[in-house]
């Protein structure tokens, strides 16, 4: 019988706390409104989904969740190319940068990389 789970202790640290930095990112899409425009909708259920798919080892959780975090820096890149390397300096660009910077480089963390390469189906 195959069990389902939201969090996976054998995982790797980085995976773990990659899965928990999607939950909460799911639920904080969900708080503060992101669900009533099209794109934020997407956003939120790939972020639970991918952090779902990544506790029970899915090869597609893992590629989803790098795809969420990877759309979750879009913003800040376009901000800096928009504003300059001067957007870097403001104390609020960088304290919201700080959770989608920490996923994307949880999962293509190399612990992490080489579980999945290993262990995920």
């Amino acid at each position: 019988m195959e069990t389902r789970r939201w969090t996976n202790p054998t995982q790797p640290q980085t995976l773990q706390i990659a899965v928990f930095l999607l939950y909460i990112s799911a639920v904080f899409g969900v708080l503060f409104g992101a669900v009533f425009s099209l794109i934020g909708l997407v956003l939120t259920v790939g972020r639970a989904a991918a952090g779902f798919g990544i506790a029970n080892e899915k090869k597609w959780g893992y590629w989803l969740g790098v795809g969420v975090a990877t759309l979750g820096l879009l913003p800040f890149a376009l901000a800096i190319v928009a504003d300059g390397v001067g957007a870097i300096l403001s104390i609020g660009f960088l304290i919201n940068l700080i959770f989608p910077a920490a996923l994307f480089a949880l999962l293509l963390h190399p612990q992490s990389r080489d579980y999945q390469r290993i262990w995920f189906r």
